[in-house]
């Protein structure tokens, strides 16, 4: 039997109070004395590694069982445009790079908020006349997700919360949790437009919330967030006086007609940090390079600044080499690249829809915006998603990410970075897969 999500998660956590416990009975017992032991010594592990739950790797563990099939895997499941090798490369990068290595100008250490010529290039890339951006707004992470942490450690305290959205990145709450800080979700309604409960949202706030993370366009249902909903919350931040965590890494990936709107750009009353990198504009994420953007039209976020600066020293800035190499990579960079990105994940989102959406017991969501699609399962026929996406891994060796790790039950998500063959032979194997469940539970005359 598969355990549910929440109850994986749930034993992590009383586990992990068990052994907290234990430590501190065996401290009480231990007072005063000194056991030294060439066999049995164990050195503890510290309070916040014990607080650190990563709900999709401990999902992902749950689910490792092998397949019966020697079909060829399919990783459908990993949010990396590289590990196919269908999109295309960023050969300005390359370039890039190679002439940042061969200048020998970045060899040594940098300002911890990265180097001045790189946080030009990002002014100059971003700024807008609704909101304008200087290299002293800018600081240089390690990634997106580094920008995101920082961001959650410079406005929260512990007790504090701060508001994620669901459907929604799980790796937003485990880097909450890991300040001590609580998570608190609010909600988009997939199967209608993934409209935004404004209502549920402001019911959520109290005088300790710190921030609203608003990630556009979204991870994981790929529905671009329009102008009024961005509005909607902005105006909600307004009212409550909370800023905004902006993590637009998917910025470039739109299609089908969808528009993406910077939330700074929409003359916010509110503080924004944006949050960015080169991982998915670029197709980039193992240089391991992002941003912070601070948008302050009010002089509201000079403490927070000031934290942020203090937080960058405790890596001493990313890799200077890349950050050498960005200002022609975000200028040179031609538009055909991002338009041949969109068009590889459009064809494939097509692809995938029109065949899931004639499957018995399967609802896909027409993304148009990120890499990502989510599909909806009939419980009743297929049971929770959690089994559905085991007993597909070993039937069929397709890996996908059950939608509860994303606070979404009753869904799945895939990946659309593959190539064509690859994504017509994935969802042939799906279809086969229900099809086959389909046949049976019609023999037994549970659905007709």
């Amino acid at each position: 039997m598969v355990p549910s999500c929440d109850s994986l998660i749930q034993a992590v956590h009383i586990s992990k109070k068990m052994e907290q416990n234990a430590d501190m009975m065996n401290d009480r017992n231990n007072e005063g004395k000194t056991f030294i032991s060439a066999n049995t010594w164990e050195i503890p592990v510290s309070e916040m590694t014990k607080n650190m739950v990563n709900p999709i790797r401990q999902i992902c563990d749950s689910l490792l069982v092998s397949s019966n099939t020697k079909k060829p895997l399919l990783k459908l499941n990993l949010g990396d445009p590289t590990i196919s090798g269908a999109l295309p490369v960023c050969s300005t990068a390359i370039q890039a790079i190679s002439e940042a290595l061969t200048s020998r100008k970045y060899e040594g250490y940098a300002p911890a908020i990265g180097i001045l010529e790189a946080r030009e290039a990002i002014a100059r890339h971003f700024t807008h006349p609704e909101a304008p951006v200087t290299a002293d707004s800018v600081l240089l992470t390690s990634g997106c997700s580094h920008a995101i942490e920082m961001a959650i450690e410079a406005l929260a305290n512990p007790g504090d919360n701060i508001l994620v959205p669901a459907p929604g990145f799980p790796l937003y709450s485990t880097l909450i949790k890991s300040s001590n800080v609580e998570s608190r979700y609010y909600y988009f309604d997939i199967m209608n437009d993934s409209q935004l409960d404004l209502a549920q949202l402001k019911s959520v706030i109290d005088n300790r919330t710190r921030a609203i993370v608003v990630n556009n366009p979204p991870n994981p249902t790929g529905i671009v967030l329009s102008k009024n909903q961005l509005e909607s919350i902005l105006q909600v931040a307004f009212e409550k006086r909370i800023p905004i965590i902006a993590d637009e890494v998917y910025g470039t990936m739109t299609y089908n007609g969808a528009e993406f709107h910077p939330i700074a750009t929409l003359k916010p009353k509110v503080p924004i940090l944006t949050c960015d990198s080169i991982a998915k504009r670029f197709l980039l994420p193992g240089w391991r390079l992002g941003w912070i953007i601070i948008h302050d039209r009010y002089a509201a976020l000079q403490p927070i600044r000031n934290g942020l600066i203090a937080l960058a020293q405790k890596i001493v800035g990313p890799c200077v080499l890349i950050q050498g190499a960005l200002p022609r990579i975000l200028h040179s960079t031609n538009a055909n690249f991002f338009r041949q990105v969109n068009r590889t994940i459009h064809r494939n989102a097509s692809i995938v829809f029109e065949c899931l959406r004639k499957v018995p017991g399967l609802q896909p969501l027409a993304p148009n915006g990120t890499m990502y699609m989510m599909v909806a399962i009939d419980e009743h026929i297929y049971g929770r998603d959690e089994i559905f996406i085991r007993d597909l891994l070993v039937e069929e060796n397709i890996i996908c990410l059950p939608g509860c790790v994303f606070h979404c039950d009753g869904w799945f998500r895939l990946v659309l970075t593959c190539s064509e063959h690859d994504t017509r032979e994935a969802c042939a194997r799906i279809a086969q897969f229900c099809l086959r469940r389909y046949s049976h539970i019609l023999d037994q005359g549970i659905v007709t």
